[in-house]
C-alpha cells in the first residue's frame, strides 16, 4: 500500500481541476494581453477567475494579484510595504515560514529596518500582550504572522491580531497559505492589509498562488516589466493554472463543512490509534486545541532510530515529513521545532491529511510504525 500523508507540503491535484486546466493548455491558449479574439477569449477567462477568488475572500477582483506562489506573494508583501509605504520597523514570530523571515531578516541585515520578534508561549502560540507592547512602544510597524503554522498547525487568532494593528496603525500580512480553502476567510472582518495563497495547498496546481492587496493601501509592483495583473505584477499570467486555482477554491468552499468534519475525524483518529500504540507520545503545538485540522505533529518515542524514522517509512510506501518541505535537504533542523526545544533523540513526523487519505490508510501507518519499533535495538 502507497499513503500519502504530506498534504501540508502539496496536494494532489483534484482530477476535475485536471480537467479544467486541459481546456486552457489545449483549447483557449491564447495570450491574455493580446487584442484578438484567443487572446479576449483568454482574458475573460481569467478575469473571471480573479472575481471568483475574491468573491471567496470577500475581497474586490481588483485587490487579488495572482503569482507564481506563496512565496512570491510573501516576499512582494513584505518588500513592497517597506518600500512603497515608509515602514521602519517590522515585527514578525521566530516559527514563521523561511518566505517571510529570510526577507526580513535580509531586509534588517542590511539596515533598511528594525526587526522585533514576538514572544511565543510554551506550545507555539503567538503571545498577543507581547505583540501589542511592540506595536505600542514603535514607529509605525508592518507585522506578519501566519495564520496557521505549517510545521505544528497552530492557528493565530487573526481577528484579533488585526484588531491590533489597527489599533497602533500597524500594516498587517499574514501567510495563510495552509488556511485558504480549509477555513472561512473574510480579509474585510480580519482587517488584513495583506494574504498570501499557494494553489497547490488545495488540489490546485503548483507554481500560481495569489496576494490580496487591500485597496487601502498603495503600493507598486515588485517584478516589473509589462503591465500585467492591473500593472501590479509584470510577465504573462500563468493562464492554466490560475484557472487550476480557481476550480479548486470553487470546490474546496463549495463542501467546506463536510470536508472539515471528514478531516477533523482523521486527525482525532490518529491521534487515538497513537496514544493506544506509543505510550508517552507528545503532540507538538496545540494539537487538540486551536490548530489545523488537516496537521498532526507528532513526538514519538526515544529511539536510536530516530534520524532514519522518515526513510522507514517510506521504505514501507508512507510518505510523511519531519517538519517543512521547504527546508528538505537542509541539515540544520527545524527552527520552529527548535523554538519549542523537541528533543533531537526522538523522531517527529508530520502527518497531513486530505479529502483522498483513509481510515484504512491510518491503521496501516500505525501498524508500519509498529513494526519498525519492534526492530532491534530500540532505546528503552
Amino acid at each position: 500500500m502507497n499513503v500519502y500523508l504530506d498534504n501540508a507540503a502539496t496536494t494532489p491535484l483534484d482530477p476535475e481541476v485536471i480537467k479544467e486546466m486541459n481546456l486552457y493548455m489545449v483549447e483557449a491558449f491564447g495570450n491574455p494581453s493580446s487584442t484578438h479574439g484567443f487572446g479576449r477569449k483568454t482574458r475573460a477567462a481569467l478575469e473571471l477567475a480573479r472575481r471568483r477568488v475574491a468573491q471567496h475572500i470577500n475581497a474586490e477582483p481588483g485587490e487579488i494579484i495572482f503569482t507564481s506562489g506563496g512565496t512570491e506573494a510573501d516576499n512582494m508583501a513584505i518588500l513592497c510595504s517597506i518600500n512603497d509605504l515608509g515602514i521602519k520597523h517590522a515585527v514578525t514570530s521566530k516559527i514563521e515560514h523561511h518566505a517571510v523571515l529570510h526577507p526580513l531578516e535580509d531586509l534588517a541585515a542590511k539596515g533598511e529596518i528594525k526587526l522585533s520578534y514576538v514572544e511565543i508561549d510554551e506550545i507555539g502560540h503567538i503571545k498577543l500582550d507581547s505583540l501589542e507592547e511592540i506595536l505600542s512602544t514603535n514607529e509605525r510597524t508592518f507585522v506578519s504572522l501566519m495564520h496557521a503554522n505549517n510545521e505544528i498547525g497552530n492557528l493565530l487568532p487573526l481577528k484579533k491580531v488585526g484588531e491590533l494593528c489597527a489599533k497602533y496603525d500597524a500594516v498587517l500580512h499574514s501567510d495563510t497559505v495552509q488556511t485558504i480553502a480549509h477555513y472561512a476567510l473574510d480579509v474585510k472582518e480580519l482587517g488584513v492589509h495583506f494574504i498570501s495563497c499557494a494553489g497547490h495547498k488545495f488540489h490546485g496546481p503548483k507554481g500560481v498562488g495569489f496576494l490580496f492587496v487591500s485597496d487601502r493601501i498603495k503600493v507598486h509592483p515588485m517584478i516589473q516589466g509589462g503591465g500585467q495583473e492591473r500593472n501590479m505584477r509584470a510577465g504573462t499570467e500563468n493562464v492554466y493554472g490560475i484557472m487550476g486555482l480557481a476550480k479548486a477554491l470553487d470546490m474546496a468552499y463549495e463542501d467546506l463543512e463536510e470536508h472539515k468534519a471528514y478531516l477533523s475525524g482523521l486527525k482525532d483518529y490518529m491521534i487515538k490509534r497513537l496514544r493506544e500504540e506509543f505510550p508517552g507520545v507528545h503532540f507538538n503545538g496545540d494539537a487538540e486545541g486551536e490548530s489545523l485540522y488537516t496537521v498532526l505533529s507528532v513526538c514519538l518515542p526515544k529511539t536510536d532510530k530516530a534520524e532514519m524514522m522518515l526513510f522507514n517509512l517510506d521504505i514501507e510506501g508512507i510518505a510523511t515529513s519531519g517538519g517543512s518541505a521547504c527546508s528538505s535537504g537542509s541539515d540544520i533542523g527545524s527552527h520552529v521545532l527548535a523554538e519549542l526545544n523537541i528533543p533531537e533523540d526522538r523522531p517527529v513526523c508530520r502527518f497531513s491529511f486530505s479529502k483522498f487519505n483513509t481510515i484504512e490508510e491510518l491503521d496501516y501507518t500505525i501498524e508500519k510504525l509498529k513494526a519498525i519499533y519492534a526492530l532491534p535495538s530500540v532505546i528503552a
